[in-house]
């Protein structure tokens, strides 16, 4: 195991909470200056005795214990490019695969064990991967298909319900860059994901054509029960219709 030095520090974080049958969350953060800290989530699924860590978070040493606790860290997930931070921890520590749709040029260390696409066959059942085309980075979101839908993004799609690990720096600034209290197409993602001249619409309105009622993405609360609404209405902001 490398030294504890290579790593980035941990951040505030909650413990682990059971949202669906075997589907946990983390709500955390991440200290992205010396000023400012923003919200970031992990999902794990834990299929048979595997857990797969979804844009994982590193943990304290009483939530890690937990965490082993409810199965094999065997493999991490990662959903974006701008996600990376904690990765190099999990695969040192735990020789982890690393599954991601693409390499991250944010965080090019470590370098996925397998590239995923829609096609790949995932060792999670009911569970289904859309991957954003078009993008300057490689992006997906992951379908649960159970429990009415679970859908997991990392930035694209980010829901606000609450301010939780947000510093008070963070909830000044957040409302006015483009994150207030609701669902929102990430507007830093789409600006840095979107081809110059380009328009990603078309994709999210594909994401929409898909069935889930929760919503859970990297940053910001858990949506249950009102999350494909929610999005639709998201997209509508994001991507005004003309009047004819």
């Amino acid at each position: 195991m490398a030294a504890a030095s290579l790593y980035a520090p941990i951040c505030p974080h909650d413990s682990i909470e059971e949202i669906f049958s075997d589907i946990y969350m983390v709500r955390g953060s991440i200290q992205l200056n010396p000023f400012v800290r923003i919200s970031r989530n992990m999902a794990v699924i834990r299929h048979e005795s595997e857990l797969t860590l979804i844009d994982p978070i590193r943990l304290d040493e009483k939530n890690e214990e937990q965490l082993c606790t409810l199965g094999e860290i065997k493999r991490i997930l990662r959903l974006g490019p701008f996600h990376g931070a904690d990765d190099r921890y999990y695969v040192d520590r735990f020789e982890t695969e690393l599954w991601a749709p693409g390499l991250s040029e944010a965080y090019p260390d470590p370098a996925p064990d397998r590239i995923i696409d829609p096609d790949t066959p995932l060792p999670l059942p009911d569970a289904r991967l859309f991957r954003f085309e078009g993008t300057t980075q490689p992006e997906s979101a992951l379908l649960v298909e159970r429990d009415g839908g679970l859908l997991l993004t990392c930035d694209a799609i980010q829901h606000y319900g609450d301010n939780r690990h947000n510093n008070w720096l963070a909830r000044i600034m957040m409302p006015f860059i483009g994150f207030p209290k609701t669902t929102v197409i990430g507007p830093i993602w789409l600006k840095l994901m979107t081809p110059e001249g380009a328009s990603l619409e078309s994709e999210f309105r594909r994401l929409a054509g898909w069935r889930f009622a929760h919503l859970l993405s990297a940053h910001g609360s858990l949506l249950r029960d009102d999350a494909h609404a929610s999005v639709e209405r998201a997209i509508d902001r994001a991507f005004p219709r003309r009047k004819s």
